[in-house]
């Protein structure tokens, strides 16, 4: 009898905060910004007693080190408001960038993927690749719920063979999503925080996305070039044997799909450059609009309405513990900078034998990816980050420093233990996060290296 009300009271809290922040944005009203910040520390308040674990020490340390941080320095009231809404960006995101998902999952185009796998992927190369893109590309609309819907395409038929390198695909494919999707927290946080457009980034992002499949390839090259298993072998001659023009008719790429996948991003880049707001504020209004048109346009309209109830009752609920461990770290973030820590970071690798763009960038790769292997959550370090230092610091420009972050978030994600992406994987796969995290270090590690040398070379 309490929960029902209780959910209410936690849905009523997110939505108010979203809509207070997007009022802001559009009226910078100050009076708001009071407003706002007090919504976040109100939304941690009722969130945090349902933490567990890590999450709870983590999220509890942030707004506790924040505030001895303000404490320490006599920081006004107004400064601890605007540090609370730091992350009010993201929360914001969480509640309308899924909506994009609902025509994606309309049973007649994942009905239509089935049939693609069935009839073109054939060989394991083919069907490693083409894995990891079409979690990339599905990622980039659906977030984490891409892996299941991808996992049961590539799995309707049984392929033990390939089990664990398939897990590896799904996972990296995430990864690419996380580089360059304009609906995920990671590119919210980052654009907002160094004031960059998404349009600016994206050139890099996309060829940063297609050289995660290039050295995915690579680290498991030997495990694909061997000779098929008689089980994959039975499933090509199967192909070959339907592979009739009436087959190949039927198991092309769903064009609808691919349309409305296409139509999504246009969207996006165009509104971006006809309406001067911020990123956040346009996917929201894209991702009320947009898929709201799609669904009426096929006669879809009861999805929209279902996957508008699932969002409100199962997928916002889901990430309560996301949006306060964000909403903290924002916090804490806010009271770093308040702190001046951005000068101290380069003056602290000056004494290295580097430039400093060099030395910069290995320091933030290696801080990035290596807590996270410990279990901290990315968002920690690229707030602090992002809203603590000047990138003309570090000698680098604020797009270099843009992807820099989101690489190294990208690239974090496949071997943290408490990424949702390997939780969610090692269910499907009856497996221990670390079994599925540990095959992707080589991943990871070629990556990094492939980072460094990407932005040296292109040096937005």
């Amino acid at each position: 009898m309490i929960a029902a009300p209780r959910a209410a009271a936690e849905r009523s809290v997110i939505f108010s905060l979203a809509a207070v922040y997007i009022v802001v944005q559009l009226t910078h009203w100050e009076l708001l910004d009071w407003i706002l910040g007090a919504l976040v520390f109100l939304a941690i308040a009722v969130l945090l007693p349902q933490l567990k674990g890590i999450n709870l020490m983590l999220t509890g340390a942030f707004v506790a080190g924040g505030a001895l941080l303000l404490l320490a320095q006599r920081a006004d009231a107004s400064v601890w408001f605007d540090a609370a809404g730091i992350n009010a960006t993201i929360v914001t995101l969480f509640v309308f960038a899924p909506l994009f998902g609902i025509p994606v999952r309309l049973p007649e185009y994942v009905e239509a993927l089935k049939r693609f796998y069935e009839t073109k992927a054939r060989s394991r190369t083919v069907m490693f690749l083409g894995t990891q893109a079409l979690t990339q590309i599905m990622g980039v609309f659906i977030n984490v719920g891409s892996i299941p819907v991808v996992y049961h395409l590539a799995f309707v038929k049984p392929r033990p063979a390939m089990a664990m390198l398939l897990a590896g695909a799904l996972n990296r494919g995430f990864a690419g999503a996380i580089f360059w999707s304009p609906y995920f927290a990671a590119m919210a946080l980052v654009t907002s925080a160094l004031a960059q457009d998404w349009s600016a980034l994206l050139p890099y992002l996309l060829g940063l996305a297609v050289l995660s499949l290039v050295v995915s390839l690579a680290v498991d090259w030997r495990g694909l070039r061997g000779q098929q298993t008689e089980e994959l072998l039975a499933e090509n001659e199967e192909s070959i044997r339907t592979d009739t023009a009436e087959a190949r008719e039927k198991g092309g790429f769903p064009i609808g799909l691919a349309l409305y996948l296409a139509m999504a991003i246009i969207v996006i880049l165009l509104l971006e450059r006809l309406i001067a707001l911020p990123m956040t504020i346009i996917t929201c209004m894209a991702a009320v609009a947009f898929p709201m048109l799609w669904c009426w346009a096929k006669g879809a309209w009861s999805a929209y309405r279902q996957g508008l109830v699932h969002h409100a009752a199962v997928t916002l609920p889901a990430l309560k513990k996301e949006i306060t461990l964000f909403l903290a770290a924002g916090f804490f973030s806010g009271s770093v900078g308040a702190a001046g820590f951005g000068a101290f970071v380069p003056k602290l690798l000056d004494p290295l034998p580097l430039p400093i763009d060099v030395s910069f960038t290995l320091f933030v790769i290696v801080l990035i990816v290596a807590t996270s292997m410990l279990g901290l959550h990315p968002i920690v370090f690229v707030t602090v980050l992002a809203n603590g230092i000047d990138p003309l610091d570090a000698h680098i420009s604020p797009i270099y420093f843009a992807v820099l972050l989101l690489g190294s978030w990208g690239i974090s994600n496949p071997i943290s233990p408490a990424s949702a992406v390997n939780n969610l994987l090692a269910g499907l796969f009856k497996k221990s996060v670390f079994e599925l995290a540990t095959p992707n270090y080589k991943f990871a590690i070629g990556m990094a290296a492939v980072l460094t040398v990407y932005l040296s070379v292109i040096h937005p």
